[in-house]
Order: C-alpha cells, then structure tokens, then sequence
C-alpha cells in the first residue's frame, strides 16, 4: 500500500480524536434534516477537519462529503468520499459504534477506503489488489460453516419494513452502514444491507469488503459506479447488500423481496 492510505488511516485516527471530545455517554443534542437523517455539531467539526486537511494534502483533488459538497467535482481524477461521523444516532444517544468513514475514487470508482470506529479502537483499511487489513491483520470473509452456526445477517431497521426476507441467518441491527459491511469483511457476519444507503455510506466499505473476498451489490437497481460528474448524491439512495461470497450475494438478491406497499426510496 502506498503513502495515501498511511495519510488516511492518520487522518482517520485524528478525526476520531476530535469526536470524541465531542462524544458523551449519556447522548448529546442533534438536530433533524431535510431527509430525516439526524446531524450533531461533531458530525460538521469532523467534516472540516477531514476536508480541509484533504485539500491541503491533495490541493488538485476534489472531495464529496455528506455535510458539505454533495454534488461530484468536475475534471478531478482523484475525488475523496467521506462521512465524517457514519452511525450519528449511535453516537448521540452514547452508543459505541460509530466512526469515520474516509474513500478516493480514481475516475469515479472506489480504489481506498479507511473506516476508524474510535471506541471499538478497529481501524479497517484497504486498497485495491493490495488487500484488506483491520489494526494490520489481514480479513477475510467467512461464507457459512456448520460448524459455525451463530453467523448473521447485519441489516439497518428499515430492512424488514420495506423487504420480506427469507434468509436462514440471525439478525443483527448495528446502527452504521460501514459497520455492516466492515462485519462482513471481518468474518463476522456473511450478509448486510443497508436499504437507504448513500455513496459515502458505502465506498470506503466496498473497498474493505471487496479486498476481503467479498462482494457487494445493490437489491434494487445497480450501485451507481463510476460515479458522474456534476451529478449531485444528496438523495440517491442505495440499497447495498454485502456477501461473504458470490453465491451468497445471488440467493439474496431472491431472497429480499421488496413489499407490494413499500413507499418510495427516501421517504
């Protein structure tokens, strides 16, 4: 891996440090927006400090955050996709999974993501055809074993009130898209979905999960890579599974159903 990724982990890390100055056990205060998602003060301190700290490594490249520039930059090779505070709600009501979640893009398509979950103290990297590491041990998918019969499904809340799911597997609710795919990758679950998921919700984790030996797909139409210039992102949605193998990544593809009353992506 070269010194892009060692700029990202440092600069994960860093960022987590300034969360948790922000982080209370008993919850902190946090503020409703336009698409129902909650925002906290932290969560605009980290997006400035990642951001800014991008442009003064990388001044010729562009940046995609969820708080500040959600439309991609124009003429950029390299373009950053970041979500500075992945899993708001976990963190205002002083739960521990939460963290950063840094991607580049090379012409639109995730090449490097770093995800840092401070108070898990895990920092997940990879970089493409260079593996996936977190705190520099390697990870690798687990696909199903029956000697391993307490595997998972990770899933966000909205799962089963928009799909019918017919999978075999327990579930478990984390509350961070990049934790879900980040447990996969790990070993720990064989499936994720995260039904409205935003592009910085998941390129980093498509990296990871990718040079794991996973896989990644989205339930209803494609994931949108490469990604477009001048588009804006703020509301696409994406309904992103993550498999711990191709197979795997098929059957629930049949296996989550969209309901015959689920409402539009979003609302």
């Amino acid at each position: 891996m070269d010194s892009t990724v060692d700029f990202a982990k440092s600069l994960a890390i860093k960022t987590g440090k300034l969360l948790l100055d922000y982080f209370q056990p008993s919850g902190i205060q946090v503020k409703v927006k336009s698409d129902h998602t909650v925002i906290t003060e932290a969560d605009l301190a980290a997006d400035r400090l990642v951001t800014e700290s991008i442009h003064k490594q990388f001044p010729a490249e562009g940046v995609l955050s969820e708080e500040q520039q959600t439309t991609y930059p124009n003429d950029k090779k390299y373009v950053w996709v970041i979500d500075p505070l992945d899993g708001t709600t976990n963190f205002s009501l002083g739960l521990p999974i939460w963290g950063i979640s840094i991607a580049r893009l090379e012409s639109g398509t995730p090449t490097l993501g770093v995800v840092y979950f401070p108070l898990l103290d895990e920092l997940y990297y990879a970089q493409s055809n260079a593996g996936a590491y977190v705190n520099d041990r390697p990870l690798q998918v687990q696909p199903p074993q029956a000697e391993q019969p307490t595997t998972f499904f990770s899933c966000c809340s909205r799962s089963h009130k928009r799909y019918e799911i017919k999978i075999p597997y327990k579930t478990r609710i984390m509350g961070s898209a990049t934790y879900n795919l980040c447990s996969v990758a790990r070993g720990s679950a064989v499936l994720s979905l995260d039904v409205i998921a935003k592009i910085w919700d998941i390129s980093a984790g498509i990296v990871i999960l990718s040079e794991a030996g996973g896989f990644v797909g989205a339930l209803e139409g494609e994931l949108p890579y490469p990604l477009s210039s001048g588009h804006d992102y703020e509301k696409v949605y994406i309904p992103t599974l993550g498999a711990a193998s191709e197979q795997l990544l098929d059957r629930a593809q049949k296996q989550i159903l969209i309901k015959s009353d689920a409402k539009k992506l979003g609302t």
